[in-house]
């Protein structure tokens, strides 16, 4: 059993100690700092500790590849942190690197907790389909509906959820957050959109108010609670303790739910639209070069840890479409991953090459998870990370000329293929052939390009 305090305290010490770390989160794999002075980290010797993968110093993020035990290592390393008497950390301190760069790192960090549910109850819907599709489920019976709703509630609540995830990012009371979120979608507010849908107007106090339906919607939420994180400091700042129990919370809603509705929904909802159809228009116009670049170069986006900020595009499209062209890209990348991995297990002759080589495809294959096979392998060796680029853009362009879509947001992988079910039949037969160019193209270039005698770095 892997020695989760142990990693965490090997890596706390070789960072700088508890007082070098200014904010601290993490996603799927890796442990993401910011850190005081960076220049007290000392890499090699974090990369040695048990459970590190590698280390990505890049925008001014330290971030420390783990795998899928990362949350484990988390829950060590927060509480050695918090023990050494830091109370909390400033989650809005001024941080190295650029704005993007703190984007990408509060997306990811809104997204990560929320991964596994998406991920679920995507594979649920796509078993779903396929059970219709089979005639063992059938339409309007008590059954279906209540899959239905088991694996559609995570999009229809979606701005609950992530209000409750960025109010543990940007510092604001998590329960407040989720009530601004839950109003947005409270019945008697979306009845006032009657039968125009987005764009109705009603008022507030003589003021015009442009009404959206805000079920299964990313940007509006988590600007509003952003927003909200500095209203609330101010306000649990100012507000005497006596009084801060029932005043913060009544202040709260009063002004953040009225300005969310009137002003940051509207906002957000648009500009979400407007990223969404920007993406899905440059697919339309050409799908085949799209593939090319995003099923290529999704491995570059994971490399630098930047990927989270397409994730919401792609749930923006399965919440409001019912699909989306983008996550299929993205599972061409995943099997060109393990396709390169397959041809260096079958090339290579060192034990420890090709047992790790044997891991990673099981990995990828069983949860998605490709950055240890991406720093553990590919990125050391140019060569097989040009064979992967090239399975995923040759993939990734089939994806494109043929138009697969999927029905969930999901990481690419064996136990997440239910998500190309489709009404159509050529959906799904297109995504096989998608993934088999990905998966072939990236074997053969690995195999081709891995020395026998090479060996694990």
């Amino acid at each position: 059993m892997a020695d989760y305090k142990a990693t965490a305290k090997g890596i706390l010490d070789n960072i700088g100690g508890p007082e070098n770390v200014v904010n601290m989160t993490h996603c799927a794999t890796r442990l993401r700092l910011n850190l005081k002075d960076v220049s007290k980290a000392n890499d090699d010797k974090v990369k040695k500790v048990e459970g590190v993968v590698n280390v990505i110093n890049k925008a001014g993020q330290y971030q420390i590849l783990i795998g899928t035990e990362v949350p484990r290592v988390y829950d060590e390393f927060e509480i050695l942190v918090k023990g050494s008497g830091k109370e909390s950390l400033d989650t809005n301190a001024s941080q190295g690197g650029s704005i993007i760069s703190k984007i990408f790192s509060s997306i990811s960090a809104i997204f990560a907790p929320l991964l596994p549910v998406l991920a679920g109850s995507g594979i649920l819907r796509g078993l779903l389909i396929l059970a219709v599709q089979l005639g063992i489920v059938q339409e309007n019976t008590g059954t279906y509906t209540i899959l239905f709703a088991a694996s559609m509630s995570v999009f229809y609540f979606l701005p609950v959820l992530l209000a409750f995830s960025s109010a543990r990012r940007f510092g604001a009371s998590p329960y407040i957050s989720a009530l601004i979120g839950a109003s947005l979608i409270h019945p008697e507010f979306l009845a006032l959109l009657g039968t125009t849908g987005n764009g109705a107007m009603t008022s507030f106090f003589g003021l015009p108010v442009v009404l959206m339906n805000y079920n299964s919607t990313v940007v509006p939420i988590i600007l509003a609670i952003w927003a909200y994180s500095y209203l609330y400091k101010w306000l649990d700042k100012h507000i005497p303790e006596t009084l801060k129990l029932v005043v913060l919370p009544l202040i709260s809603l009063l002004i953040m739910i009225p300005l969310t509705m009137i002003v940051i929904g509207p906002l957000g909802v648009y500009g979400g639209e407007c990223i969404a159809n920007f993406v899905n228009w440059l697919i339309a116009r050409s799908g085949i070069l799209t593939g090319i670049v995003i099923g290529g170069g999704w491995s570059v986006l994971v490399s630098f840890g930047i990927h989270w900020a397409v994730n919401p595009i792609m749930i923006n499209n399965v919440s409001t479409y019912g699909f989306d062209y983008i996550v299929p890209f993205t599972f061409a990348c995943n099997f060109a991953v393990i396709g390169t991995a397959i041809g260096v297990y079958f090339k290579a002759r060192d034990k420890k090459l090709r047992g790790f080589a044997l891991t990673g495809i099981i990995t990828i294959a069983l949860s998605a998870i490709i950055e240890p096979t991406l720093f553990g392998l590919l990125v050391k060796n140019r060569k097989l990370f040009i064979a992967q680029i090239v399975g995923g853009a040759v993939g990734g362009a089939y994806f494109g000329l043929t138009k697969v879509v999927t029905n969930a947001f999901v990481f690419g992988s064996v136990t997440t293929f239910p998500a190309f079910i489709q009404g159509n039949i050529g959906n799904i037969v297109n995504g096989v052939i998608g993934l088999a160019i990905s998966l072939g193209i990236s074997t053969v270039l690995g195999f081709i390009f891995t020395n026998k005698d090479e060996q694990l770095a």
